[in-house]
């Protein structure tokens, strides 16, 4: 029996920001290449000798005339088609030097991150456009007992500490309570341009128009499809390649993975450790973020490995 053995194409993208953090620059492909017409990030395939970074400078001076002077990597997607397995290196380019333009002749666009879901985009290119939208700290709230408390606290992370998403955990709140506090969460989130996900029942948007919902673990594994519109965004806790999994099934935005580092409210669950996370977040296909003893001192190094960011409690959540 024959097996085709696909080929396997190495491209490095950039997701290039503007100075103000609001704009992304895409190109439109040549009608005369596969997906054709659809618009991407800018990029190329990388010769053998080349790294994701190398191959994405050469790229980027072919094809837009910039040179990129700060980059981060942002997310690497591997991707299946019929005839070829596809790795995206995509990195977040913060600074450059030039104006781009197409050097090629193909059209290139700053867009708000707000509008890049109105533009056609190859599917491959669908965990990026996720992870250009996401912020890279993700706050998880307290459980705080006190009303005027945990306003005072999610007020000075949105304003002081530039939280721009929030997931709202208040386990020991009634349902009713749970919806009040939700509100009046949403009210402070919407006055700064942050999301808010509420951590329960994907019924609880019927109560409460907020950006989405959180999935625990033991609820991301006894759902069979996605549970909310598309317009929404949808996460999950994750702990092992089995929930990750099950996350991309149910079609997650992105999720968290935990815990990284022994935590004081969990001694007694193993970590997972940089070299297992980061294995386990190059097949995840889509954000991740690292949970579980971390704090901004890790930013660099949890995106370094592969994460989107950071999320945490105790870190935001003071």
């Amino acid at each position: 029996m024959n097996v085709m053995v696909k080929r396997r194409v190495h491209v490095a993208a950039a997701a290039i920001i503007s100075a103000d953090k609001r704009q992304v620059l895409i190109a439109r492909r040549p009608s005369n290449v596969d997906h054709g017409g659809l618009w991407e990030f800018p990029g190329g395939k990388l010769a053998p000798y080349e790294t994701g970074l190398e191959g994405l400078k050469r790229e980027l001076h072919e094809e837009l005339g910039v040179e990129i002077v700060r980059a981060q990597p942002l997310i690497r997607v591997h991707h299946e088609y019929s005839d070829k397995h596809i790795l995206l290196d995509v990195w977040q380019v913060h600074e450059f030097a030039g104006e781009p333009f197409g050097r090629e002749g193909q059209a290139v666009r700053w867009v708000p991150m707000e509008e890049l879901v109105n533009y056609p985009f190859p599917a491959a290119n669908l965990p990026i456009l996720r992870a250009v939208m996401l912020p890279t700290e993700y706050l998880i709230t307290g459980e705080e007992a006190d009303e005027a408390r945990f306003e005072a606290l999610l007020t000075r992370a949105l304003n002081e500490d530039n939280i721009r998403l929030v997931q709202l955990r208040a386990k020991h709140l009634a349902p009713e309570a749970y919806v009040a506090r939700a509100q009046r969460a949403l009210t402070l989130c919407r006055e700064v341009g942050a999301r808010l996900l509420l951590n329960g029942d994907p019924s609880l948007l019927d109560q409460v128009d907020a950006d989405g919902i959180h999935l625990t673990s033991e609820r991301l594994m006894q759902l069979e499809r996605r549970p909310i519109a598309e317009n929404k965004w949808l996460s999950a806790s994750t702990h092992d390649p089995k929930q990750l999994a099950q996350a991309a099934t149910l079609g997650c935005d992105f999720v968290s993975l935990s815990p990284l580092r022994t935590t004081p409210s969990h001694p007694e669950v193993a970590p997972i450790g940089w070299h297992d996370f980061q294995q386990w977040v190059e097949r995840a296909g889509m954000p991740v973020f690292a949970l579980g003893g971390m704090t901004r001192f890790d930013a660099n190094h949890a995106r370094a490995v592969g994460a989107q960011g950071i999320a945490s409690i105790r870190d935001f959540w003071k």
